[in-house]
């Protein structure tokens, strides 16, 4: 196939499936390494233009005292891992980070804060600054914990373009992870959104102990949905000091690094038309990893030093890689 062909979708092209079962899934895994990626190169080229990486910045509006238990997150109140609770960021102060990611690239800015879900009257400050970054030009994102229909409907009316509320895991492991909220609950959350016409940015974390049949049973969960999810990231445990998780990882040898890039070729396979976010974990990763990330059909990345309240590689040595494989920014 040339590289000068057209990867835009094709007029008549197979619709995405929703009904793939885990025995497919898994069979999918299950492929010659060489196999799954020649598949899910030919499936992104069918969708996407390949050679295109879509940038986006996230930035923690309100970081720290969270009442939730997730095992794997710093800025959980009960743990002892050196975030501090803080207030949200005012508006300004926002707009101001907004316009250096745009500077410098980014064409999505993603806002997230630490709660289980947002008050009204704090959700009247978030839409202000969806209101605000929207009108400089970037698409939008917020991740804000669980919503209702109306605070959906509300974020929907300030101009946001998706909302980020990650599964995190297969509905078996999920209890090992979390117990505040309900796999259920997150489904909730994610037909609010779709109800209220935002695009949903949905994935997962591997590497948290969990079996080869939890990553096949997150994505089954995933692209089984009604709507793929526009953006999927696909997250790598980052073992935050004084979280669960890191504790238990001294114990577990760390997820194969190949084993997490056939987990982005499932993915682009299950959900051809959807972003696959190659997401928290870049700082850990080799530039060789991330490259076959690419070709396996990621074609999203956070961009700059942070991720909330971990480290992401720096903007210089991104746009170096980028440079280096041939890729660019999607615009």
């Amino acid at each position: 196939m040339s590289l000068a062909h057209d990867h835009r979708p094709q007029p008549g092209s197979i619709p995405p499936r929703h009904d793939w079962t885990r025995e497919q899934v898994r069979a999918l895994f299950a492929l010659p390494f060489p196999e799954l990626m020649f598949r899910a190169a030919v499936t992104h080229r069918e969708h996407f233009d390949p050679a295109e990486v879509q940038i986006s910045t996230l930035l923690s509006i309100k970081t720290g005292g969270c009442p939730e238990d997730c095992a794997y997150c710093p800025q959980a109140a009960r743990y002892d891992t050196g975030v501090a609770a803080e207030k949200l960021m005012s508006l300004d102060a926002v707009l101001t980070e907004a316009r250096a990611a745009k500077a410098g690239g980014a064409s999505r800015f993603c806002m997230g804060a630490a709660w289980r879900s947002p008050k009204d009257r704090e959700l009247d400050n978030v839409c202000a600054m969806v209101e605000g970054v929207k009108a400089l030009g970037l698409e939008t994102c917020a991740t804000l914990g669980m919503l209702t229909g109306d605070q959906a409907a509300r974020l929907k009316a300030s101009g946001l373009d998706y909302y980020n509320h990650n599964l995190d895991t297969s509905p078996e492991y999920y209890g090992a992870i979390i117990t505040t909220r309900t796999y259920g609950d997150r489904l909730d959350t994610l037909e609010h959104v779709r109800a209220a016409g935002i695009n949903v940015c949905c994935g997962g974390i591997v590497g948290m102990g969990e079996g080869l049949e939890d990553r096949v049973g997150m994505i089954t969960t995933l692209a089984g949905l009604p709507v793929h999810p526009e953006s999927v990231p696909i997250n790598m445990l980052v073992q935050v000091e004084g979280t669960p998780l890191a504790t238990a990882a001294k114990n577990a040898a760390k997820l194969d690094p190949l084993d997490f890039v056939r987990t982005i070729a499932v993915a682009r396979i299950c959900m051809p038309a959807s972003m696959v976010r190659l997401s928290a974990g870049r700082e850990d990763m080799s530039e060789e990893t991330q490259a076959l990330c690419f070709l396996a059909g990621a074609n999203s990345i956070f961009y700059g030093p942070k991720l909330l309240t971990t480290p992401n590689p720096g903007r210089d040595s991104d746009m170096a890689l980028l440079d280096k494989l041939g890729l660019r920014p999607l615009t």
